[in-house]
């Protein structure tokens, strides 16, 4: 696990790394270097964002071939589509609820237990285009069409 948040989650997790500590490798904080390894080593990314303005982790991961896992809010529900709806490719969730995480985690138990579909998803989102060239591109085509 990386990231940072709630103090008293960041305790608890820290306990339970202690507890456990082959079970659970945790790094309380940012280190760019360390989430780039992580995106490009993992098959999900979990994101249970209560808040998330903007969200460029699941478009990392989404470069690296990792499944987005989010709740849908802000710029999470903006760009991940839930594999269940046509044309998806990660696993939406409603709630901002341990119970909600864990049924998308069941979810992605059974997509990467499916290997033809979870393979398939996997070849779709490496496709998927994030970059600057493309928004600029769909701003130029606005703009072009404005003045039509």
């Amino acid at each position: 696990m990386l990231g940072s948040g709630d103090k008293h989650l960041e305790w608890r997790l820290e306990q339970t790394r202690n507890f456990a500590p082959n079970g659970l490798a945790l790094y309380i904080g940012y280190n760019e270097t360390l989430a780039h390894q992580l995106y490009a080593a993992a098959d999900f990314l979990l994101m249970p964002s209560r808040v998330e303005p903007c969200g460029l982790n699941q478009m990392y991961a989404l470069r690296y071939g990792t499944i987005p896992i989010v709740r849908i809010t802000g710029g999470l529900a903006d760009t991940v589509t839930d594999f269940g709806d046509k044309g998806g490719f990660g696993i939406r969730f409603v709630h901002a609820a341990i119970w909600d995480a864990c049924a998308a985690v069941r979810r992605a138990i059974g997509l990467f237990e499916n290997r033809t579909t979870f393979n398939r998803i996997r070849k779709q989102i490496l496709k998927i285009d994030h970059s600057w060239n493309k928004s600029a591109q769909e701003y130029i085509d606005l703009y072009t069409s404005l003045k039509s």
